[in-house]
């Protein structure tokens, strides 16, 4: 997918655009995971190091999600943080009205398994046609991955269950209830997508980053609105799809410092032209 005739694209647009976010580099962490990040680059090339580190980020998912659940059961054990999810979902209720739930219902359908793989894939093609470079389709498959599998282990492991179908609008879910995977997916995957864009897009950076946050906020309380969540499932999505997020993104600023470093000791390269 790489051009490298074309200034603004493929390697040369990462290094000359995308590189212009990196950190600081004199950070002591910093430097030793792109030390880690560039060792890995020498065996397997920079996608090849990116895909394994984002694999390891997947592995600490996992974690992440058993970790989460061991806490959320301990928190709705003790009637904790659990204790506002009756009394919000009540007052979701009672700002219900006929047309509100079908426009909300319909709102809801773009962060779900239908709306989000086209968003995703529409995202990831044409951000990757348009670069001429892998990387976008990487980073975004990466995202749409760990929401899906921290939805899945969360799921699996706690196993709790819904607010009464009673209680919900129509159409029902059966799936258990934390966490929400529709908010994992408006976090991660939109976050990303976001995320990309801003860092070639210098004029509407705040504009980009805020539609995505809000976003990410009113799908979790479009799902508490709807009863197809209670709001510790929304809490707990948005925690960890911001976690997700952030390794990916620290995964991507590694992969970076790993070009910016192969490009400098290249003895010919178009940045060196």
């Amino acid at each position: 997918m790489t051009h490298a005739n074309e200034p603004d694209e493929g390697v040369h647009g990462e290094l000359t655009q995308d590189s212009q976010s990196l950190p600081r580099r004199g950070a002591p962490l910093w430097r030793r995971l792109a030390q880690g990040a560039h060792a890995l680059s020498e065996r397997l090339g920079p996608n090849g190091a990116l895909i394994l580190i984002l694999a390891f980020g997947l592995v600490l998912v996992v974690a992440l999600s058993i970790a989460a659940a061991q806490v959320y059961d301990n928190v709705v054990d003790a009637d904790g943080v659990a204790g506002i999810d009756r009394p919000l979902l009540d007052f979701a209720m009672t700002l219900r009205s006929p047309w509100l739930d079908i426009i909300l219902t319909g709102y809801t359908e773009i962060a779900g398994p239908l709306g989000m793989p086209i968003i995703a894939i529409t995202a990831a093609l044409v951000l990757g046609l348009h670069r001429r470079s892998w990387t976008p389709v990487i980073l975004i498959v990466a995202a749409g991955s760990g929401s899906l599998l921290m939805t899945v282990v969360g799921k699996n492991l706690f196993g709790r269950d819904r607010p009464p179908l009673s209680d919900a609008v129509p159409p029902y879910e059966y799936s258990a209830s934390f966490p929400s995977g529709h908010t994992l997916n408006a976090v991660a995957v939109v976050g990303v997508i976001a995320y990309l864009i801003i860092l070639r897009q210098t004029k509407h950076q705040a504009v980009i980053i805020g539609a995505a946050a809000l976003f990410a906020l009113t799908t979790g309380l479009d799902r508490i609105y709807l009863g197809h969540h209670w709001a510790t499932d929304v809490l707990g999505a948005w925690a960890l799809g911001a976690a997700w997020l952030a390794l990916v993104i620290t995964a991507h600023q590694l992969y970076l410092t790993v070009r910016r470093r192969r490009e400098a000791h290249a003895p010919d390269t178009p940045l060196s032209r």
